[in-house]
């Protein structure tokens, strides 16, 4: 529902604080800018905590409002009075977790850390609130008088009400509250820790010569970043969020490859400031305490209640039917990959976790004639995006979208595009912040400063970031196909958002069940390796010449390559999540590092030489991005995308028929209707075809 997370022991406070700034404080007012951009040449960070005690004064007073209603509750009284409420709290909390993530300076992550219980209180005042939630239920018992997305918004309040605790007696309310504001707390301390774990494992290589394999652009990088670091002359490998970083596939040195990915596995799991094992731990028992008190056997079986696969046992069904097929295919990559690495390193020599990544990329070019460095010159991130990205989106919808340098950005780099719709009428601006910075959080994603609603007449502004290696000065912009596919995947995201077509923001866009959320974004990255799409964005850099035919039939053909070791560590890292979240209430984890292992053991998933794309120590999606008992949502929406996708491919492909259908009957309904009608109705499927999983990442026929 609405952006709010928020603390009661400070609300005293906010109307006598920072009085003085509130005149010049951009935040303040409605940006006066096309569709209410955020003002970026005018926000400074001071602007922020004023803002958002001002924004929580206001809606307390519109609640109050709400509640002393002597009328009897109505849907215009209750819910859309609180549908219209916390305008001016929405607006600072979006962007400063915007400016957060993508440009989360020192000054920002304070304040961050400052206004995270503020906003996990106020969250609580306004969903434990008896006397509001007695007002939505009057509604929502009398709804039979409601239609349309009246009565859509009145079931997804009361449910979130309900959701959130709002049945429970005022001793459990009191305490419900105290275990969210901590774990607020906590999953802001997580993430700052993380951050600087991340940066302290960056791996300093002395010489050149260890960094044989290594792109120029990389190696430039590595030198700025050892300079910047206070080591110049030498040269940092950055670790990636993930827990393999992608140079692992060319560096020829074995001893760096071993320092970087010992180094990625461990961090975060030390004894100083950085260590999350504690905080971790902390979380967990948090929330398997919460989930006791809304009368719920752990943590897991609260989040999927309001979600699209409903129980934590459909989760585990998920992994069950995922996990032989997956085990076996990847039993046979292995053996298959080091009997090719022994062809040149000698019968005696086994595999590790960290050869794993070099020798595939040999193995992929010895199968296929194909590497990345063979596609590297097509894959330029401005050709991709405008040749491919929205040409993509032009052939199956109709947008096209202009330049809008005149719209102030938050950072360098930033670019703003408006985009128009299929009759030029001009519809949602989109910001593009594509390069890694000190200062960015690791991983990409997609968000929005202002939400798409008619009620308020407002009209999208979306944002796409990601965490690609920046060119080296005066070259281009060079990407690896996992960015390419990243690219794709966070643009299917914004289409989702982009489309949003809702009276009320509550029920807008991707405002729907997180284990729906990720198809579209995934469904979209099949148009990457569409025959019409590559071959319009994959130009040579220089010559601009399409990519040959020849090198395109590679590159379609090695696309199930290594996809057994995408899956086993994507399933891993499902499992590890899914395992925090059942914990029950009282249990006492003493070593983090064991009860993984435990858990991937009783899974079949402890693979020796594929490790979890996310181990706990650093697993941001789970202890601080949303996604607690969700990463399973990657996968399970993966089924639902590969099943669209099919009914695509059955039907002419891309089309602007087709993509008007979908269009109309998907990306634009956000969550108007249970979010499964909505596959239903455009696959004709009534439960999710497992299979197509299988047969998309080259496990099965």
């Amino acid at each position: 529902m609405k952006r709010l997370i928020a603390t009661l022991s400070l609300l005293a406070m906010l109307t006598a604080c920072h009085t003085s700034s509130t005149k010049e404080n951009p935040l303040l007012t409605e940006s006066t800018l096309d569709y209410q951009a955020p003002d970026f040449s005018k926000i400074r960070p001071a602007h922020f905590i004023p803002a958002i005690e001002e924004g929580i004064r206001i809606q307390l007073a519109e609640i109050d409002s709400i509640t002393s209603n002597t009328a009897a509750p109505t849907f215009e009284n209750t819910v859309l009075a609180y549908e219209k409420s916390g305008r001016l709290l929405a607006r600072a909390t979006s962007i400063l977790s915007g400016l957060v993530g993508a440009d989360g300076t020192e000054e920002l992550q304070k304040i961050d850390e400052e206004t995270t219980p503020m906003l996990s209180a106020h969250h609580d005042a306004l969903l434990l609130n008896e006397k509001l939630f007695a007002r939505v239920k009057a509604v929502y018992d009398q709804r039979s008088s409601l239609q349309g997305e009246d009565l859509r918004l009145t079931e997804v309040l009361y449910d979130q009400f309900v959701h959130e605790g709002a049945l429970l007696s005022a001793a459990d309310k009191e305490a419900l509250k105290k275990i969210n504001s901590e774990i607020a707390v906590l999953q802001t301390k997580f993430t700052n820790q993380v951050n600087a774990g991340t940066k302290e494992a960056a791996v300093l290589v002395d010489k050149v010569e260890e960094l044989d394999g290594l792109s120029e652009e990389a190696i430039t990088r590595a030198a700025e970043a050892a300079t910047a670091a206070g080591h110049k002359g030498k040269y940092l490998l950055e670790q990636t969020n993930t827990s393999r970083p992608g140079y692992l596939a060319d560096l020829n040195n074995r001893d760096v490859r071993r320092r970087v990915l010992e180094a990625s596995l461990s961090r975060c799991s030390g004894g100083d400031s950085t260590n999350t094992h504690p905080t971790i731990t902390r979380i967990a028992a948090l929330r398997a305490e919460k989930a006791k008190l809304l009368g719920l056997p752990n943590f897991a079986s609260w989040v999927l209640s309001d979600q699209m696969a409903g129980r934590p046992e459909a989760v585990e069904r998920l992994i069950s039917q995922l996990a032989p097929a997956c085990r076996a295919k990847v039993a046979a990559d292995v053996a298959e990959l080091e009997a090719f690495a022994q062809q040149t390193e000698g019968k005696d020599f086994k595999l590790a976790a960290w050869d794993l990544d070099y020798y595939a990329e040999r193995l992929k070019k010895a199968k296929y004639d194909l590497n990345e460095a063979d596609l590297k010159p097509y894959l330029v991130l401005d050709s991709v995006l405008k040749n491919g990205v929205f040409y993509a989106a032009n052939q199956l919808y109709g947008l096209t979208f202009k330049p809008r340098p005149d719209i102030p950005v938050y950072a360098d780099g930033v670019q703003v595009y408006e985009v128009f719709d299929q009759d030029n009428t001009p519809m949602a601006l989109f910001y593009t912040d594509y390069f890694r910075r000190p200062t960015k959080t690791g991983g990409a994603w997609m968000s929005n400063f202002v939400q798409q609603s008619s009620l308020f007449g407002t009209k999208p502004v979306i944002y796409n970031v990601c965490n690609f290696e920046a060119p080296a000065k005066g070259a281009p912009a060079f990407l690896t196909s996992s960015d390419v596919e990243t690219l794709f995947h966070e643009f299917g995201h914004a289409l989702h958002g982009l489309f949003a077509s809702q009276k009320y923001e509550t029920l807008s866009g991707t405002n729907t069940p997180r284990d729906f959320v990720e198809m579209p974004s995934q469904f979209n990255e099949h148009w990457m390796t569409d025959s019409v799409v590559l071959r319009h964005y994959a130009r040579h850099y220089k010559t601009g010449e399409p990519m040959p035919q020849a090198l395109i039939d590679k590159m379609k053909a090695a696309a199930t390559y290594g996809q057994s070791y995408a899956l086993a560590e994507n399933l891993a890292a499902v499992t590890i999540d899914m395992a925090w979240g059942m914990l029950p209430a009282g249990t006492k984890i003493t070593d983090v590092d064991a009860f993984e292992r435990e858990a991937l053991a009783r899974a079949g998933l402890d693979f020796a030489l594929v490790p979890p794309r996310y181990r706990s120590a650093y697993y941001l999606h789970v202890f601080a991005g949303g996604y607690a008992s969700g990463y399973y949502s990657y996968l399970w929406t993966e089924v639902l995308d590969h099943n669209i996708y099919e009914w695509f491919a059955a039907h002419g492909g891309l089309t602007r028929e087709n993509g008007q259908r979908f269009r109309e009957m998907v990306l634009s309904r956000g969550n108007t209707a249970p979010v499964g009608t909505f596959f239903t109705n455009f696959t004709g499927l009534t439960e999710p075809d497992m299979s197509s999983l299988l047969r998309f990442r080259g496990l099965t026929k």
